[in-house]
């Protein structure tokens, strides 16, 4: 099962990358390599993890890791996979990240 990331989760870790990198820069790149990683485990487990409240109708599930949301979407067309729509740090708001309500 592939693992796709939107460019706004592209956008979303080279910002993490960014705010790391201004106390350690080494740790920024395999923080950001250790996030990736993560979010590509979730072709083994795609369900595994819970749908995220209000938008449970989107299909938006929440997998946690070290303080950050990596928001995704299981998608069921063509071959299927897994759709990385965001990563959020720690109290970033998630309606304002989806921008869906």
């Amino acid at each position: 099962m592939a693992v796709i990331l939107t460019p706004q989760a592209r956008d979303d870790l080279r910002r993490i990358a960014l705010f790391i990198a201004r106390d350690n820069p080494a740790r920024a790149r395999s923080f950001v390599a250790d996030l990736r990683a993560e979010a590509g485990r979730l072709a083994t487990m795609p369900r595994a993890f819970p749908l995220v409240p209000r938008y449970e109708q989107q299909g938006i599930r929440r997998r946690s890791w070290r303080g950050y949301g990596i928001l995704y979407m299981v998608a069921e067309a063509g071959a299927g996979g897994i759709v990385i729509v965001r990563f959020l740090g720690p109290g970033q708001d998630h309606d304002r990240a989806l921008r869906l309500s």
